[in-house]
């Protein structure tokens, strides 16, 4: 009975492993829906910034890291990175990135365009517009935590939305979680922990939104 045992571990940590060492880049694109027309004002995003923290060698595959030291990582270098590839026994990896030319920056803004867009809002590129967007990217990461026969995928993301106009400056969080499951560490597995926490975080935006509306319209100088 051990040898057949053994030879179906060894089969099952074949199976998951996939490639687990080097830099996996991911194309990670937002689907937009039809939205109505843009009939409740125009946004201008301005700037949206990377502020996540990275740790070397956290215990929690949920906070970002590198293969390597994060006191070595540039800015732009940072901005690319979205989670660590692990082997079946759980250790951390290689590196998981976007394409080149692309960012968790530019990610986010096409996020709060599409939220925007869903919500009845224009997204015009006059920073002279009357209601204007900054974001602070807090958390963007995806992890994978190995089981016997499948792994999980999980993908988080969390923004702070300010938003300037005549009535001063509001914030709110906005939240976005995947999770897929599958028995390769694929491509395709990751991008569908990521996809559903796009579309979460899309229609968690919405309801934010909502609320820095009504506040809006209930200050007194809105009135």
């Amino acid at each position: 009975m051990r040898l057949p045992l053994l030879a179906l571990i060894g089969v099952a940590v074949v199976f998951q492993a996939g490639c687990v060492t080097g830099r996996r880049s991911l194309s990670l694109p937002v689907s937009t829906h039809d939205a109505p027309s843009a009939t409740r004002g125009q946004v201008y995003i301005g700037t949206v910034t990377d502020n996540r923290h990275f740790e070397n060698k956290p215990s929690d595959p949920s906070i970002p890291s590198i293969d390597g030291d994060v006191t070595k990582l540039s800015a732009t270098e940072k901005d690319r990175m979205i989670g660590r590839q692990r082997n079946t026994w759980g250790k951390a990896m290689g590196d998981i990135g976007l394409k080149d030319n692309d960012s968790v920056t530019k990610r986010v803004r096409l996020l709060v365009e599409e939220g925007l867009r869903r919500k009845g809002y224009g997204v015009t590129d006059d920073p002279k517009t009357p209601v204007v967007a900054a974001v602070s990217v807090d958390e963007f990461w995806g992890w994978g935590t190995p089981g016997f026969w499948t792994l999980t995928f999980e993908a988080k993301i969390q923004c702070t939305i300010s938003v300037t106009n005549a009535s001063g400056v509001q914030n709110e969080i906005v939240k976005g979680y995947g999770i897929n499951h599958g028995q390769v560490a694929k491509d395709g597995n990751w991008q569908e922990a990521f996809d559903p926490a796009f579309e979460d975080f899309i229609t968690n935006f919405g309801a934010e939104w909502d609320k820095l509306a009504a506040r809006t319209a209930s200050s007194p100088s809105a009135r």
